[in-house]
């Protein structure tokens, strides 16, 4: 039996380090971000009929609406809601609530407005409109 010169006598062979290729690293972050989403479905499972549960309990709010006069803009409608308040931020509340693209509105369109401004003498509820509940 030859012995190499350089190891000592009764020393263990060292152990070898593993290494990744990158083609690993792709696979075990494809797995890992596999198993995550797989959480996040789950717990999105668990929590949906909590969440249908609270919104039985709360009740069917209804939104009133703001119908355009001609000339108007979404800039006059927010600021004939709520004057105290920044209209930038109300008329990106009411363009996030009616899913509009941008800010553009035509005249006689009845916008739904925030809840909080359902006792506003400027709203309409859907049923003075004749919208669907």
């Amino acid at each position: 039996m030859v012995r190499d010169a350089a190891a000592p006598v009764g020393d263990a062979p060292s152990a070898t380090r593993l290494r990744l290729t990158r083609r690993g690293r792709v696979v075990l972050g494809g797995l890992a971000t596999v198993l995550v989403a797989a959480v996040l479905a789950f717990v999105a499972t668990l929590a949906a009929p909590q969440a249908r549960a609270a919104g039985e309990q709360q009740g069917t709010q209804e939104f009133h609406y703001v119908v355009v006069e001609p000339g108007a803009s979404l800039w006059t409608v927010a600021t004939e809601l709520d004057p105290s308040m920044d209209p930038r931020d109300l008329v990106a509340e009411i363009v996030h609530l009616n899913q509009l693209g941008g800010s553009g509105v035509d005249a006689g369109q009845p916008l739904a407005v925030p809840l909080r401004y359902s006792e506003n003498p400027v709203t309409i509820s859907a049923e003075e409109l004749g919208l669907p509940l």
